[in-house]
């Protein structure tokens, strides 16, 4: 059963955390991590217009923006195979699964050739956060790790993260070009309606 609140409640948690933390980005994922660690614990909010696959490719839904575009809350479905290309944020974020596992290959930038380094993988299981930022790790690889389902993860980033200009990389040369993801839809669940509560 779908329910507003929970999805209510984190983000009123989450305005509050960013209200007090400022830019203390240590802050911001430490308590960031354990209040998304909590809402994808339960698997009954999502309305299931966010978490619909395409055969196509991955869905970026938009779940909420704050106001002043400080940070934004957007769910990630993946059919089975899917994978983004190698890719950055450029700001704080953190990967939290609801449903399913997401296999995460992490990369860095050589400086002294400036082509793509590995420097390691994980396997990211439902109830698992992962947490990228310029500062800490900012280039990576995603995929859906399950070969025959669908998996779901919640996204919190450090900006309206669909009007980021954010970079794809090539994974062999290094070269980077610029890209703007935008969404999946044009609209947004309506976390304040109190009726199905």
């Amino acid at each position: 059963m779908e329910s507003n609140a929970r999805l209510r409640d984190f983000i009123q948690s989450f305005s509050h955390l960013i209200e007090h933390a400022g830019n203390d980005e240590v802050r911001i994922l430490a308590d960031g991590k354990n209040l998304l660690s909590a809402l994808i614990r339960h698997d009954d909010w999502l309305p299931e217009a966010f978490a619909q696959p395409s055969v196509d490719r991955y869905q970026q839904y938009l779940l909420y923006c704050d106001p002043r575009e400080r940070f934004s809350v957007v769910s990630f479905v993946w059919a089975p195979g899917q994978t983004t290309p190698v890719h950055d944020h450029t700001v704080w974020g953190m990967v939290g699964v609801m449903r399913g596992a997401e296999r995460c290959e992490e990369f860095e930038l050589d400086p002294a050739t400036a082509r793509l380094r590995a420097i390691g993988s994980h396997h990211l299981p439902t109830g698992g956060v992962d947490l990228v930022s310029p500062r800490i790790g900012d280039i990576h690889k995603v995929s859906n790790a399950l070969k025959d389902s669908v998996s779901i993860s919640i996204h919190v980033y450090g900006a309206n993260i669909g009007a980021v200009k954010r970079h794809v990389y090539d994974l062999h040369t290094g070269q980077k070009k610029p890209f703007i993801s935008g969404y999946t839809s044009k609209v947004i669940p309506n976390i304040w309606d109190h009726e199905a509560e």
